[in-house]
């Protein structure tokens, strides 16, 4: 699953500068793994002896379930997704991941995510509002009413609803995907 736009996301928002955004929805920026990495993950999974199956590259529940008991065993956030300590404590740098960012997406497979900067959700809200979907203040803070306006736009350009930030709404929305949070021109 490509994950070129999380990676950056990663990257960007991993940044000593960025503020953490109140994110009470569990708001993320998250791009799906090339199979390649999807693959890279299972063999990692497998030398953690929490996998079984093959490193074929498509997620499906056993890398899930294993994905889940490799947090459990290392302590780690039981999240079920690839996030960057569980990539840490898996042994994967980012520059393995950002190296197989133009390989076809698996279906399925875990998003790598991040928490949204302030001023990617002032963007996204600027956005919104020019578009005539949100009518809250551009604070940079996520709540009920951005989620809400994020969704609601999502269904209008024919995207999934999902009410988080990714690279095709982010890009729906006119906003640079790979610096969401640049200011749109």
């Amino acid at each position: 699953m490509p994950i070129r736009h999380a990676l950056a996301g990663l990257l960007f928002l991993a940044t000593p500068a960025v503020v953490l955004a109140q994110a009470p929805a569990g708001l993320i920026y998250s791009q799906a793994l090339s199979s390649g990495v999807t693959a890279m993950v299972q063999e990692k999974l497998q030398q953690a002896g929490v996998y079984s199956g093959r490193a074929d590259g498509v997620w499906g529940p056993e890398s899930q379930t294993a994905l889940e008991r490799f947090q459990q065993t290392r302590n780690l956030q039981v999240t079920g997704q690839l996030n960057q300590a569980t990539a840490a404590t898996l042994g994967i740098p980012p520059g393995e991941l950002l190296s197989s960012r133009n390989a076809p997406a698996a279906a399925a497979a875990p998003p790598a995510q991040e928490t949204v900067s302030p001023a990617v959700i002032r963007n996204v809200q600027q956005r919104l509002r020019a578009l005539g979907f949100y009518r809250g203040g551009v604070d940079g803070v996520w709540g009920a009413g951005t989620q809400a306006s994020l969704e609601r736009f999502q269904q209008g350009r024919g995207l999934q609803a999902t009410g988080q930030v990714n690279p095709l709404t982010l890009q729906a929305l006119g906003l640079d995907p790979n610096a969401p949070a640049a200011r749109p021109r």
